[in-house]
């Protein structure tokens, strides 16, 4: 019996595996991680085309700006995050170096 390819995207069923999934790449801080985690559940949750129909970007705009060499302006991103059901939000960081409020 030959092997199975791995894909993230099979392990993505539910709204919070999902969540989740974004938020670890997100955390990562590589722009690419976080590529390749938005093209996953792209995937997961019906491919590019309903991704597509649902931002009102065009599918190959979707690809270029998902793709390794992607480097897709937050707009896009964010029309993306929205398209999938989720929105980016904003919380503190526990980390010590960062600004103060003077």
């Amino acid at each position: 019996m030959g092997t199975v390819p791995y894909s993230s995207a099979d392990y993505l069923v539910t709204d919070e595996d999902i969540m989740e999934y974004l938020n670890a790449a997100i955390e990562d801080g590589d722009n690419s991680v976080l590529l390749l985690a938005l093209r996953n559940v792209a995937i997961a949750k019906g491919g590019f085309a309903k991704l597509a129909e649902v931002t009102g970007l065009n599918r190959e705009s979707l690809y270029k700006a998902l793709s390794e060499q992607g480097n897709p302006h937050y707009g896009t991103v964010a029309a993306i995050m929205r398209g999938l059901g989720f929105r980016f939000a904003v919380m503190p960081d526990q980390g010590n170096n960062h600004l103060q409020a003077a």
